[in-house]
């Protein structure tokens, strides 16, 4: 069977293009590392800022630990189209009460759940990213996404 033929894409779309997957895809999936073995679920981001995502979770989950002993993790999109989009970036649990007050105040289910933003179960990660790729419908080549990269 021969390779997709993809539509070529202008540089100049990228960043466009990868932030509607972005939008589009409402539970990416997260890939960690346990051990030597990955780990991979889908996660209900609670904010994102172009590519630098949000994800809460409980301390007594796993991948608390996993992320603790290798913060490097990478997010995959896809929408509709099949069109994805890969972040891979450095976890780091969210620390600024500020911010963290935006986050709960905005997401119901996580007042819900939880109960107060005091709960100790209660972590939030900032995923920066180091690396953004896109790739059009099963076209089987990346495209390096250019984003601005945090200090």
């Amino acid at each position: 069977m021969p390779k997709p033929t993809p539509k070529p894409i202008h540089p100049g779309k990228l960043l466009k293009l990868a932030l509607a997957v972005i939008q589009a895809d409402r539970f990416p999936h997260l890939a960690t590392i346990d051990g030597d073995t990955p780990r991979v679920r889908p996660v209900s981001p609670v904010r994102t800022e172009r590519f630098t995502v949000y994800v809460a979770n409980l301390r007594s989950y796993h991948k608390t630990v996993e992320i603790a002993a290798n913060p490097r993790v990478e997010l995959c999109y896809l929408d509709d189209g099949h069109n994805q989009v890969r972040l891979t970036g450095k976890a780091e649990v969210v620390a600024e009460r500020a911010l963290l007050e935006e986050i709960w105040n905005t997401n119901p289910l996580l007042r819900q759940y939880l109960g107060s933003l005091d709960n100790p179960e209660l972590v939030v990660y900032r995923i920066t990213p180091t690396r953004v790729r896109y790739m059009q419908e099963w076209a089987l080549d990346y495209y390096e996404v250019p984003f601005e990269k945090s200090s």
